[in-house]
């Protein structure tokens, strides 16, 4: 009985491998035909084989460089309450357009504005950063990170001081 059963077993399993072979060879001739229908050539989008030629190109020239007249302001002591304002002057020094796509300062009290439009290669622009220092007493320093298509893609500038508390 035992050795019928493995007589069995073996015999469907060949046929079983045999309409495997077939079914994987129907699929194939299934797919290589499908695709033969119409010519390719057509089917491409001309404005997207130009944007791609483009994007490619730009990567060529590699990342942005973003170079900065400082990196860190100093605003010494005020007073609780004063406004303080700097501005960072970012250029481009790379051969691609630099991008600046946010800027985060670490705190509410302390607002970046930042250019929106691309920075070309050799171009300039001015990160403006205000820092309101009311109910910010003591030693304060804040970051501003900017999110960049430079190699590194975030950049952090740095406001530091002291304020002086009000007195009641």
């Amino acid at each position: 009985m035992l050795l019928k059963n493995i007589y069995y077993f073996y015999k469907n399993f060949k046929n079983m491998k045999k309409i495997s072979i077939l079914l994987t060879f129907l699929i194939a001739m299934f797919v290589t035909f499908s695709c033969a229908n119409g010519d390719v050539k057509n089917k491409i989008n001309k404005e997207n084989l130009e944007n791609a030629t483009s994007r490619d190109n730009n990567i060529k020239k590699g990342a942005a460089i973003i170079a900065f007249d400082k990196v860190e302001f100093d605003f010494g002591t005020v007073n609780e309450g004063d406004i303080v304002e700097t501005v960072f002057k970012v250029t481009n020094a790379g051969k691609t357009d630099l991008i600046i796509t946010n800027a985060q300062a670490s705190c509410g009290c302390t607002v970046p504005t930042w250019p929106k439009t691309p920075i070309k290669p050799g171009e300039s622009g001015d990160i403006e950063v205000v820092f309101n220092t009311s109910g910010k007493p003591n030693r304060q320093s804040k970051t501003i990170t900017l999110t960049t298509n430079t190699e590194s893609g975030r950049e952090v500038l740095t406001l530091k001081g002291s304020v002086t508390p009000k007195t009641n």
